[in-house]
């Protein structure tokens, strides 16, 4: 019985992380989806902890963080990992969803590959939100009414819904434990869609900064490349735990650690900073149901991108006009979230609507858009 288990978890561990053929010319960009499982390891033992002394209770739930910070055993620590963690979380996520972009792994044969890697982003997005809540501070409670509300902009069946959501008529206790439920499953969900994900990557190897075959050029992944990925876990992780030890709270909203008011609404209700383009996005229409489409559309569209890719050409190297563009969609990303964190008036409201013209112009017009262009030069120029 124990060979039996142990050889075929032995050969998986060998195919998969020491046999596994790697591109030879893969550069330490390509760490980026194994820091985001790292920490994701990291996100789950940390909440488990938390979940023992954490009391999903509107009355008590900012109390029992508090208790955890204060009397628990090194509970300041779990806290301020879990917390510091899901900004890194994100950091790295982001990183790995840009270089994706930039070296074109949605083209073929990845398909699959890329839309598993959108669904666990939005599944990371949804564990963010809810977590977010469960500290129950002013931010918390205020922000989990807006983005709730929002729901009730569909037509028909949003009021119904928002209610099931909410559990009754308000953001309340019985939100508080949907919430808290969900927080503790989803995390092992996404788990298990990440060995999807990386069962999906060994089909087709990975791709690599020229675009070209990976099965050409090759070599084993341990002892070769498993340096790179411990140089960025190294390089990550001090960054990480500087900001766990000297900065617990720099990324968080001061009104957090305020407990929830529902009769004192915040001067500026605002998301976490990993929401925030996002939110300038939702904000950039004027209409309830417009902004509901666009911040969900926003995400869609990455899940378009292998269907409506054109290039013959997968790497930006060799994509002079598409790689200024792509720099160009990169800076605009960071200015909504500049524009997420300020304030509704001019001309806030104005740079964002520029801004989330561009990032769907990029998304579903351009990249089809130079696809072609580019490939019709370069069929000139031959």
């Amino acid at each position: 019985m124990y060979r039996w288990i142990k050889q075929p978890l032995l050969a998986i561990v060998n195919n998969h992380i020491v046999d596994y053929p790697t591109p030879i010319n893969i550069s330490y960009l390509w760490g980026f989806g194994s820091l985001s499982g790292l920490i994701l390891v990291v996100q789950i033992l940390t909440g488990v902890f938390l979940a023992m002394h954490y009391t999903p209770h509107v009355d008590l739930a900012f109390s029992s963080v508090e208790h955890i910070i204060r009397d628990v055993n090194n509970g300041w620590l779990l806290r301020y990992l879990h917390a510091n963690g899901a900004s890194f979380f994100f950091i790295v996520v982001y990183s790995h969803i840009f270089r994706g972009l930039y070296y074109g792994s949605y083209a073929h044969p990845r398909e699959l590959l890329w839309c598993s890697g959108v669904v666990i982003f939005i599944l990371i997005i949804a564990t963010a939100f809810i977590g977010y809540v469960l500290p129950w501070g002013q931010m918390s409670f205020w922000g989990a009414t807006v983005i709730t509300n929002l729901i009730s902009a569909i037509p028909a069946v949003g009021e119904s819904v928002v209610n099931w959501v909410w559990g009754g008529f308000s953001v309340d206790n019985p939100t508080l434990n949907r919430f808290f439920s969900l927080h503790y499953i989803l995390p092992f969900v996404i788990a298990a869609l990440a060995l999807v994900h990386l069962i999906l990557l060994h089909q087709n190897g990975s791709n690599n900064p020229l675009g070209i075959n990976s099965k050409t050029d090759v070599i084993s992944f341990y002892p070769y490349f498993y340096v790179k990925d411990l140089l960025g876990l190294i390089s990550l992780f001090s960054i990480y735990f500087y900001f766990v030890f000297f900065a617990p709270n720099f990324l968080g909203h001061s009104d957090n650690y305020i407990i929830a008011n529902p009769i004192v609404t915040p001067a500026h209700i605002v998301p976490e900073w990993y929401f925030l383009p996002f939110y300038a996005i939702l904000r950039s229409i004027p209409h309830k149901l417009g902004g509901v489409i666009a911040i969900f559309g926003a995400i869609v569209c990455l899940m378009l991108l292998p269907f409506i890719n054109t290039s013959e050409v997968r790497s930006s190297i060799f994509r002079p006009i598409f790689r200024k563009f792509f720099w160009l969609f990169v800076i605009n990303c960071f200015l909504l979230g500049w524009i997420g964190q300020n304030v509704v008036e001019y001309p806030y409201v104005e740079i964002g609507q520029v801004c989330t013209l561009f990032y769907f112009t990029f998304l579903l017009v351009l990249i089809p858009f130079f696809g072609r262009f580019e490939s019709s030069i370069i069929r000139i120029r031959l």
